[in-house]
């Protein structure tokens, strides 16, 4: 199969799903009494404006963490569906001991980071400590760790506690971090005060280094190779119990940055209102994107640009909840439509087999085994 014939199969499935959510999403509109091309014009033109491009840019970097830590136990077939608990509980961990130090601007922000990395990946951990020790799924101790980090937080996030008053509300939240330890925004779009996260270059590095890691090194083949059959990984050689913590915990290092463009570029603080679910949204994404950095950034972007530009519809009395149907649809029918690729694959690859054996000449032949076979026949 050719190069550009493997690229192709590889879009079909996210364009499959984003066409057949649009089909969707435009017959629920007719049902409301909106013109759907109106709609996403208005879409597409609110999104085009720069203080909405800069929102779109850093929900995309939120998500796009969120995504490449749900990736990274995909591609070991683990479901790290723990990824909400686990950044919410770094972002907290990170800004009370963010709030109460005082470093050089570097060491700060490193500190904070680090430290939020290391305590998703314990909470990650844990889950995997769990899997190959006592047999418990991944998909059912995460589940259950995010109900725990919730109620941790509830504990930890009160007066007298991690957490202090906002004046002049009822807020609570934990100290705010000094300004050695915030991260200053970019001015990469013209015409808007607003700043792009500065963030965006640590996503990028990740993506870059989640790429790296998965197809240039021993880890990730042995990683790779343990999640498409883990009986041959065995026989191998490959530690598949090592495997499973090591993944779970590289998810949960990435997972704990997912809290950080908001905590050190915009709140400063983790309070009551620190932005939840984004690592249900990261499971999406991560989907639509076939856990490759570049398709997840494409899908990053793609939510971005749903979530920001869904405020117009506001103004033109469409119900907001357009959104979540499109962002529904595309996340059923995106499996639908990868089953859908794998068995066009699967037919194309055996009728290429097919073709070349049937022009190859046989062993110690002299032409295609048709025209030996006639040969023979007629002798």
């Amino acid at each position: 199969m050719s190069i550009s014939r493997r690229v192709a199969l590889g879009v079909a499935a996210p364009l499959l799903a984003i066409v057949f959510s649009l089909l969707v999403t435009s017959v629920v509109l007719l049902f409301t009494g909106a013109q759907p091309l109106e709609t996403f014009q208005a879409m597409v033109q609110y999104a085009g404006r720069p203080r909405t491009q800069v929102l779109i840019i850093n929900s995309a970097t939120t998500y796009y963490f969120a995504a490449v830590a749900v990736a990274i136990g995909f591609r070991m077939n683990l479901f790290n569906i723990g990824v909400d608990g686990q950044y919410r509980l770094a972002a907290l961990v990170s800004a009370a001991l963010g709030g109460a130090l005082h470093l050089p601007r570097v060491l700060h922000v490193g500190v904070v980071i680090l430290s939020a990395m290391l305590v998703g990946a314990a909470w990650a951990g844990f889950a995997g400590y769990l899997k190959v020790r006592r047999g418990v799924s991944e998909v059912i101790s995460t589940i259950m760790l995010n109900f725990v980090a919730t109620a941790g937080i509830a504990y930890l996030l009160a007066p007298g506690r991690l957490a202090v008053t906002t004046q002049g509300s009822n807020n609570l939240g934990t100290r705010p971090i000094p300004e050695s330890g915030q991260v200053g925004g970019l001015p990469l779009v013209p015409g808007t005060p607003l700043k792009v996260y500065g963030l965006v270059v640590l996503a990028v590095i990740v993506g870059a280094a989640f790429w790296f890691v998965i197809n240039r090194t021993r880890f990730g083949f042995d990683l790779r190779a343990t999640g498409m059959n883990e009986a041959a990984a065995v026989a191998s050689g490959v530690d598949v119990r090592k495997m499973v913590v090591a993944a779970m915990v590289l998810s949960g290092a990435v997972a704990g940055l997912v809290g950080m463009p908001q905590l050190l570029g915009a709140s400063y603080t983790y309070s009551l209102d620190f932005p939840a679910g984004l690592g249900f949204t990261g499971i999406a994404i991560a989907l639509l994107g076939r856990n490759h950095p570049v398709g997840i950034a494409v899908g990053a972007l793609l939510w971005g640009f749903l979530d920001n530009s869904s405020q117009i519809l506001n103004l033109r009395d469409v119900p907001v909840e357009i959104v979540q149907i499109t962002q529904g649809v595309i996340v059923l029918s995106v499996v639908v439509a990868y089953e859908l690729v794998r068995r066009y694959r699967v037919s194309a690859v055996q009728r290429d087999v097919g073709r070349r054996l049937a022009e190859s000449p046989p062993p110690g032949g002299d032409g295609p085994p048709a025209a030996a076979a006639t040969q023979g026949a007629s002798t």
